[in-house]
């Protein structure tokens, strides 16, 4: 593969719709600061029908959250808008709501160090954020071929888009 073809199947930008969010942590801006720089720097996203269409990237996206549905709406590399895709959020509700309590629980710990306590707890973390980015895998399944790390990090910014005052 050429270094071209490498470099065009991810995302080069991405933006939530933060018009529903009312309030969030230091925490998780930080969350949020570190998914979405970290997302840029290293990810693998092909949309599909995209593709199909004679789209090419790399990949704008923004997320947004309305009626109990995530959107991720795709632009291609020279700005023309290539698609959406829309993805109920029933199914991930139970992972949000873990991983939130879990975060907070982490960031109090952190707070009054017990390194054990901390490993327990991020360790939890960890298996319920896995959790979510592999039932985000399977939900883009046919619709976008990203790897674990890319939905790691996009379960991340869906998370962030839940966080409400």
């Amino acid at each position: 593969m050429s270094d071209t073809a490498l470099t065009a199947d991810r995302i080069a930008h991405i933006e939530l719709d933060d018009s529903t969010i009312l309030w969030r942590s230091e925490d998780v801006e930080r969350e949020r600061v570190a998914a979405m720089t970290d997302l840029v720097a290293d990810n693998h996203f092909v949309p599909l029908r995209a593709v199909e269409q004679g789209h090419a990237g790399p990949w704008s996206l923004r997320l947004s959250v309305a009626d109990g549905r995530l959107d991720l709406w795709i632009s291609d590399g020279v700005g023309v808008e290539a698609g959406a895709i829309g993805l109920g959020l029933a199914r991930f509700r139970r992972d949000i709501r873990e991983y939130f309590a879990i975060c907070d629980s982490y960031y109090k710990a952190v707070r009054n160090p017990s390194a054990q306590e901390i490993e327990t707890i991020d360790m939890a973390r960890r298996a319920i954020h896995d959790r979510g980015s592999r039932q985000l895998q399977e939900a883009l399944e046919g619709k976008v071929d990203a790897d674990f790390a890319t939905a790691r990090r996009l379960f991340t910014l869906i998370c962030v888009l839940h966080i409400k005052g």
